[in-house]
């Protein structure tokens, strides 16, 4: 956590000291141009065009451009990303600190799952406790991964850095477990199917979770700019350190559809493994109606992507909701509702 937590204020001095000169550059090419003619006795009114030889100038408005920033990456005026320009020097120093940081955290992280895996011989995933760290663990492994594919993902790391610290901050303190042996319904080989499938899902969930996030603040700053808005200095220096606005929707959509036949098989494992264990593949216990809840949340969000007219904010929203149905599957059901995955506890 210490190590996060170092890894955590480099990512802040990359969003404070990165890209500033461009995105003030950025700022004034979004202002509407007008060019009226001096002197000129009336001005075209918006919607109504000038009439040839009708005397006067003609005031030229033009609809603001949204300099998003896949295409302004591609013209060299903004990087994609905090601290990814290439002549942002300072900025990028700061990420590249940030990201070595995390890496080193991550293998203190890995190390202290193997070790508790260690301690008692078995899966590192039998509690809530185990749960959570495994969780943040393959959440960061994800994250660096993208990094290691060359994808330009340093601007969900300050999000997922801080999720990871409020989550084994919650592990160490509320959910901490003393290495204990499983319950003889647990001492499976679906132990280690089952719940990683769980937990890699999540992780990945988490993932477009934070670029649908991101997505929705960048949405309605671009949305801002087109109708003529000027936000603040502060939105401007935020919102252009994220990448546009469809580009989060897209790196959204294509985890959360990557993810979900995973999730799907995540069930069908759990069903078998019940049948194994309790006799029965199904049996509306808490755990699994609201796993049960969590796909069809999903499949309505993956299907309303592909139905005309339930793209953007509206889908956006239904992802949002199957997010908060997957932590209310791993809280909200653990702490409130009894049954046979009650044995887990904290």
């Amino acid at each position: 956590m210490a190590v996060y937590v170092l890894a955590f204020f480099a990512y802040i001095a990359e969003w404070v000291f990165g890209s500033r000169s461009k995105v003030a550059r950025t700022a004034a090419a979004l202002k509407p141009r007008s060019a009226p003619a001096e002197g000129a006795e009336g001005a075209a009114v918006p919607g109504q065009g000038a009439k040839a030889g009708e005397g006067g100038g003609t005031a030229v408005l033009e609809r603001p451009k949204v300099v998003t920033r896949s295409a302004a990456g591609r013209r060299g005026d903004l990087p994609d990303g905090p601290g990814a320009a290439a002549g942002d020097e300072q900025g990028d120093l700061y990420g590249r600190v940030a990201v070595s940081l995390t890496v080193l955290a991550f293998l203190f992280h890995a190390a202290g799952v193997l070790t508790r895996s260690l301690s008692v011989q078995r899966a590192p995933w039998g509690n809530m406790y185990e749960f959570s760290t495994a969780f943040s663990m393959v959440a960061v492994a994800g994250y660096l991964g993208f990094l290691l594919a060359k994808k330009k993902v340093r601007w969900i790391g300050l999000p997922l850095v801080t999720t990871v610290l409020l989550d084994l901050g919650l592990a160490v303190t509320v959910l901490y477990t003393e290495s204990d042996q499983l319950v003889p319904a647990l001492h499976s080989y679906w132990l280690w199917i089952h719940v990683s499938l769980a937990i890699i899902c999540g992780a990945l969930f988490y993932l477009g979770f934070v670029s649908t996030i991101l997505y929705l603040f960048r949405d309605a700053y671009e949305v801002k700019l087109m109708r003529g808005g000027s936000p603040g200095s502060f939105a401007v220096s935020v919102m252009e350190r994220l990448p546009s606005a469809n580009s989060l929707d897209k790196f959204a959509y294509r985890i959360n559809a990557a993810v979900f036949p995973f999730w799907t098989f995540t069930i069908v494992a759990g069903a078998i493994w019940a049948g194994d264990a309790w006799g029965r593949y199904w049996g509306w216990d808490p755990k699994e109606v609201w796993s049960f809840i969590t796909w069809v949340a999903y499949a309505c969000y993956l299907h309303a992507r592909a139905t005309a007219g339930w793209k953007g904010r509206k889908a956006a929203t239904l992802a949002l909701l199957a997010f908060a149905c997957f932590l209310f599957n791993y809280y909200g059901v653990n702490f409130m509702f009894g049954g046979k995955h009650s044995y887990a506890g904290v």
